[in-house]
């Protein structure tokens, strides 16, 4: 078994697909690979996502350590800007990967 942020998992793969697994983690770290991006920007970027899961979603990436958010509260409006962490910039090459084979399926289409 191995534990990560307190959560146990029976293989590596279990781990990863546990961190960047389901329908929205990946296409969100795929936007951050872009760089800092504030929510409103991840809602364009992903309009067919509610904002309820889009806030859920990136609540569990903050809390696996992959993307860090960063609150602005000098003077209104509240700024929320999200990035990838270090751990998160890991992911990159994968998230890369990923992204490629989604295209060169539709390419061999």
């Amino acid at each position: 078994m191995l534990t990560f942020n307190g959560k146990e998992y029976p293989c590596c793969t279990s781990l990863t697909m546990g961190v960047i697994g389901g329908k929205w983690k990946t296409v969100i770290l795929y936007h951050l690979i872009e760089g800092t991006k504030r929510y409103n920007e991840l809602r364009k970027d992903m309009p067919t996502v509610t904002e309820r899961t889009l806030s859920l979603q990136l609540k569990k990436l903050e809390e696996d350590g992959v993307v860090s958010r960063k609150v602005y509260t000098k003077k209104p409006p509240l700024k929320v800007e999200y990035q990838l962490t270090d751990l998160g910039k890991t992911l990159i090459p994968l998230i890369q990967s990923i992204a490629d084979w989604g295209d060169s399926v539709i390419e061999n289409e």
